[in-house]
């Protein structure tokens, strides 16, 4: 049976954790401090600190805005759950916002609409399956925004100097990076929380001091180096994969999302035009498993919003992904192609 996911790991990883292992460097100490600055050169950010996970990075990047109890936090109903309980556990009002036609991200345009007067101090932008929103134009209304690239690395963003591998535009204070399982890169749990510009980086500097029980430990961060070296690879066999099953999709009467080239192909979605149920039934007798993919959102764990967020309500019921992770085989991509193309 041919998994949705599968982490890109590999033995120059499982190798570089057993060397930590060897050298008794478990917890916090100079491979992550090394894994900060590989992400620094590689991304284009001023400052990074590493993490034990996407929730503590969240809840540090909401307190440095220096926002008040109560007040209000966006976040788009496609957003991960722990969103919500990170929000509400600082204090804060969590807003939730749909999402556009045929994307999976916010626009401005979704933002203003359910702004409706609210306190909102701030908003996390989700690029939810790893496509980037428009950042610049959400930076337009004036409050400041957490990018979550975690989905997104290796997207290129364009500059005045040419393409930049950046994965986040440089409009938001803070960037998060996670490194969790189903991250686009794995060090078996963590992330990465970069600053800007140096205004915002002195500020994250300030931050310092937080407890080693905070810290990505060496055993993880030996892990995403690895992933960082391989990123380039592990990004042109997941276009290559893609182009296979955008291919046999045309063939099909179900739709693919609206797609901002570059895209890193974090992941194939189709929205479907039959029910989920017989989708996934159909690929499981081929051997291929199918998941619905955004059960682990904030609207797949709480369907009260589905009046609120019609958009985001239709997009949790029929979209489905298909595996693309590097170390698929070339026989599991034809077959997982095979059964796109035959989708009832």
């Amino acid at each position: 049976m041919v998994s949705v996911y599968a982490p890109t790991i590999r033995r120059r990883e499982m190798d570089a954790v057993l060397t930590a292992l060897v050298e008794d460097k478990v917890g916090p100490g100079e491979r992550s401090e090394f894994l900060i600055q590989t992400a620094k050169e590689r991304l284009g950010f001023d400052s990074c600190i590493s993490l034990r996970s996407p929730a503590i990075a969240l809840a540090l990047s909401l307190k440095l805005l220096n926002i008040e109890a109560g007040k209000g936090v966006m976040v788009s109903a496609l957003s991960p759950l722990y969103y919500l309980r990170v929000i509400q556990d600082m204090g804060f009002t969590p807003v939730v916002c749909d999402v556009g036609e045929n994307q999976a991200c916010l626009s401005k345009e979704t933002i203003l609409s359910a702004l409706d007067g609210r306190d909102i101090r701030a908003i996390v932008v989700h690029h939810t399956l790893g496509f980037t929103p428009e950042s610049v134009d959400i930076a337009e209304i004036g409050v400041p925004i957490i990018e979550d690239c975690s989905l997104s690395c290796g997207t290129s963003y364009s500059t005045d100097t040419g393409r930049v591998e950046r994965s986040a535009s440089r409009v938001s204070p803070f960037v998060i990076l996670g490194l969790e399982e189903r991250d686009m890169l794995t060090a078996g749990g963590g992330a990465l929380l970069f600053a800007v510009n140096r205004r915002d980086g002195s500020v994250l500097k300030n931050a310092g001091g937080l407890p080693p029980e905070y810290g990505l430990p060496d055993m993880n961060a030996a892990m995403a180096i690895v992933q960082f070296r391989d990123l380039a690879k592990n990004l042109e066999k997941r276009k290559e994969i893609a182009q296979v099953y955008a291919q046999a999709s045309l063939r099909t009467r179900h739709k693919r999302f609206i797609v901002h080239e570059p895209y890193n192909n974090y992941a194939f979605p189709l929205i479907l035009e039959s029910g989920m149920k017989d989708v996934k039934a159909y690929a499981r007798k081929k051997e291929i498993m199918v998941e619905s993919a955004f059960s682990g959102t904030i609207i797949g764990g709480n369907p009260d919003l589905n009046e609120r967020c019609p958009v985001s309500a239709s997009l949790a019921l029929r979209t489905a992904l298909f595996p693309l992770y590097p170390r698929l085989s070339s026989a599991d991509i034809e077959k997982t192609a095979k059964v796109i193309g035959t989708l009832p």
